[in-house]
């Protein structure tokens, strides 16, 4: 399922502009359950899109590309520069586990709903269509 959801009216490749700084990062993220289990699926599926597009407005994160997959995420975010990719992904897990493992109690037949690890790479404006268009392609892989 592609998801667009963007804070204002900007363009995920139009540079943020801040007093001091002027940029443009982009971070694609992917990280799966534990275990790689296959359960991000219905009403969790849609909860856990619900608690990122809340996170992207709280913190001013343009959202390019979510991909929710059964047993994995694909998150491709544009931020500014006081974000460290490692406080970004500790805040997506840590409301996501906290809220869908209250509301979903089969949740918590997992040691924890996270791994640990989690993958992220930096995009520059060029290549920002080509992981989008791979992001899309995910679904049914």
């Amino acid at each position: 399922m592609f998801a667009q959801h963007s804070v204002g009216k900007k363009k995920p490749d139009e540079y943020r502009r801040n007093p001091h700084s002027v940029t443009l990062i982009n971070y694609h993220f992917v990280f799966c359950p534990k275990r790689r289990k296959a359960v991000l699926i219905g009403q969790v599926k849609q909860r856990l899109q619900e608690i990122i597009f809340e996170l992207c407005t709280e913190h001013d994160w343009r959202l390019i590309a979510l991909e929710i997959m059964p047993d994995h995420v694909h998150l491709f975010l544009e931020v500014d520069p006081t974000f460290a990719p490692s406080v970004i992904i500790k805040r997506v897990k840590g409301r996501a586990s906290h809220h869908l493992r209250k509301e979903f109690p089969r949740l918590l037949k997992l040691p924890t709903l996270w791994t640990p690890s989690f993958f992220c790479a930096t995009t520059g404006n060029a290549s920002t269509e080509t992981i989008r268009k791979y992001i899309e392609n995910q679904t049914g892989k």
